[in-house]
């Protein structure tokens, strides 16, 4: 069904159209609202056999996802940025019992300084903790996705991540097509969990493991997301026959065929790419987008088929490594090792919710296709504000908090703009 909705209102749908069994929530921008939303279903009724739960914290959030899914309950959740951290150990420890949760991180950038607005600081810093993580390029396969999660969980028995920009998705009111009830049964069987707690069965779940057995055990887990390439890439084929829409999936090429300039990027800044390399087509220039559906597993086989021809490819990279570079870059870099005429090139963008805009796109592909572009860029950074900032620091010794600094500098710096 059509309906012009907010992404949050529309993911809360698609969720409790799987329904779910255990909710717990904890509010934290920018992902409250679809918690918000679940919990008014379940209090009218109109999500039934739930129970949603109002936590004291996130770490508390992801521990009751744990506690009912080893209950055997289908169980989802949602956090952002510093929420995200705080329930980092039962994050992993979600991981690590192979239970099939699944979880909305609302991207976000993580403080210090503080700044609630979007990049992909937080789900970065938790690429390494097991989970399954699936970005969305717009609402609609927000939608999507969260469907196909429940059933890409809990045939592996992991837990999956399903990242969607927060605010610039969570927020924004698009036309969006909700499955039937009908149809998301069909697509997902009732939940039938690969382990669970038994009375009448008992085993322990989360023993302690010495040495003598915990590399076993991890590469297990590293063998589990090599199965999950398949099985993602199968689940949104399945998906596709029954909802009548492609959605999800590995990895998704726009105007590649003959692309000097691939672009490699994931999230809803694809859309904003989109555009520009269809502006660039229609100059001549050959640019291309490889756009990352799952980031983890990483699909590295295809990213090396997608690159194979280019001559350079550019990748937007919405966190930072400090003092090394892009994320997503170094992952590119591990994946097409083997293209030795390959120019990989590293373009930090949007962090702290700043616009990506076309026309500094244009100017970055442009100096691409010229092979001018630097191997390290941070668009549209003031090297000024910055410079003056380190001089400062070098002369004084008590120089004060430097986000303050920064920010009264470039409010002195554009003042004559407002």
């Amino acid at each position: 069904m059509l309906k012009q909705i907010e992404g949050s209102l529309g993911v809360a749908e698609a969720v409790a159209l799987c329904r779910p069994e255990i909710i717990c929530a904890y509010p934290i921008s920018p992902q409250t609202h679809i918690v918000e939303n679940l919990g008014a279903m379940v209090k009218k009724g109109t999500l039934e056999d739930c129970e949603f739960l109002n936590v004291e914290s996130e770490f508390a959030a992801m521990s009751v996802a744990i506690g009912g899914s080893v209950a055997g309950g289908r169980a989802y959740t949602a956090t952002a940025s510093q929420g995200l951290l705080y329930m980092a150990e039962a994050v992993y420890n979600a991981s690590g019992l192979g239970l099939p949760i699944v979880m909305t991180v609302a991207s976000r950038a993580i403080g210090a300084p503080i700044n609630i607005w979007n990049d992909h600081s937080d789900s970065m810093s938790q690429r390494d903790c097991g989970w399954i993580q699936l970005f969305a390029e717009d609402n609609q396969e927000a939608v999507d996705l969260h469907i196909q999660a429940f059933k890409i969980a809990e045939e592996l028995s992991l837990p999956v991540m399903i990242c969607m920009d927060g605010f610039v998705l969570t927020h924004a009111f698009e036309r969006m097509d909700i499955p039937s009830q009908e149809q998301v049964d069909q697509f997902l069987p009732p939940y039938d969990p690969r382990q669970s707690l038994d009375p009448e069965q008992p085993v322990s779940i989360g023993a302690m493991v010495g040495p003598e057995a915990f590399t076993e055990v991890r590469y297990l887990a590293h063998a589990h997301h090599l199965q999950a390439l398949g099985v993602i890439d199968r689940v949104a084929k399945e998906y596709e026959e029954i909802i009548g829409r492609k959605s999800g999936g590995l990895v998704d090429l726009y105007r590649a065929e003959d692309a000097e300039v691939m672009v490699v990027a994931l999230g809803s800044v694809i859309g904003t790419i989109k555009d520009v390399i269809d502006e660039m087509r229609e100059d001549g220039k050959k640019v291309g987008l490889l756009g990352i559906k799952s980031y983890r597993p990483f699909p590295a086989a295809e990213v090396f088929t997608a690159l194979e021809g280019a001559k350079t490819a550019v990748v937007i990279d919405r966190s930072l490594q400090v003092g090394i570079g892009g994320v997503v870059t170094d992952d590119v870099i591990r994946s097409t090792r083997k293209l030795s005429d390959l120019d990989i090139c590293c373009v930090i963008s949007g962090l702290g919710g700043r616009a990506i805009t076309k026309r500094s796109l244009h100017k970055a592909f442009d100096a691409a296709l010229k092979g001018e572009l630097p191997e390290l860029t941070f668009l549209d950074l003031d090297k000024k504000v910055v410079q003056d900032q380190l001089k400062h620091e070098q002369e004084e010794r008590h120089s004060g908090p430097m986000a303050e600094a920064i920010v009264k500098a470039v409010a002195d710096l554009h003042k004559g703009d407002l």
